[in-house]
């Protein structure tokens, strides 16, 4: 496969960029070498994170833990096939679990015409395969992952949209709260399911301890990251 296909963000800690840097997941492996998975980018992007499972030298055998930021297609687009391959089902917080488990995304912001439009060309299998849940995240929690990772439920892209704080590397994964597409910028309005919540609840981003900041859409901060975020954020406060 052309290009790369991990970025190595924090010891045992890798971006996989799944489409170029602009869909990205993420792997993380504690020291006695179980992995998880975070994000598995669009349909066609399932065969490119047991790739870049490889390229760690880990196993299918060694993923014990598969999450989702959220259920949308290019989240969850690979998502089943990762679960055949590896054998196991999907978290994700209680908010978006039902539409992962019938392969559909959250409504969108129905005050943009392409939300309205949009709505109405999804259909429960259509968007995305269905996805096996087995467990759902309730903000605030520390799951056993490398060290410990921070659940941050930020709605308003999804229901149950999170952001993951690596408290060990300090690094945060900000999901869709935020792009850092030739610069930060809001994820696509229409896209969300309440474009004003999305900005509200991004603003405790900014209050979270990290070094490195990772985006599921665009390349990592290294540089002073906290600082940056917090600079987007005051100057694109909600009305």
């Amino acid at each position: 496969m052309a290009g790369t296909l991990v970025v190595q963000l924090a010891p045992d800690v890798w971006r996989i960029p799944l489409v170029r840097d602009f869909v990205n997941g993420f792997i993380l492996r504690d020291d006695d070498g179980q992995v998880t998975l975070v994000d598995m980018g669009v349909k066609s992007s399932g065969p490119k994170v047991m790739a870049a499972l490889a390229v760690i030298g880990s196993a299918p055998s060694d993923v014990t833990r598969l999450l989702l930021t959220h259920a949308h297609p290019d989240h969850a687009g690979g998502a089943a096939h990762v679960a055949r391959e590896t054998g196991r089902a999907f978290t994700l917080h209680h908010d978006d679990a039902a539409y992962a488990m019938e392969g559909s995304s959250p409504p969108r912001d129905r005050s943009f015409l392409l939300g309205r439009l949009v709505d109405r060309l999804s259909r429960p299998g259509r968007d995305f395969e269905p996805v096996p849940v087995e467990r759902e995240l309730v903000d605030g929690e520390v799951l056993p992952v490398a060290g410990g990772l921070r659940v941050v439920h930020t709605p308003g892209h999804s229901p149950g949209h999170v952001s993951l704080l690596h408290e060990d590397s300090r690094l945060l994964i900000t999901g869709d709260a935020i792009f850092n597409v030739r610069g930060l910028r809001w994820p696509v309005k229409a896209f969300c399911t309440d474009f004003r919540m999305t900005q509200r609840t991004a603003h405790v981003l900014g209050e979270l301890d990290y070094e490195v900041a990772a985006f599921t859409h665009g390349p990592e901060l290294r540089d002073r990251p906290r600082e940056a975020i917090r600079r987007f954020l005051a100057r694109h406060r909600p009305d």
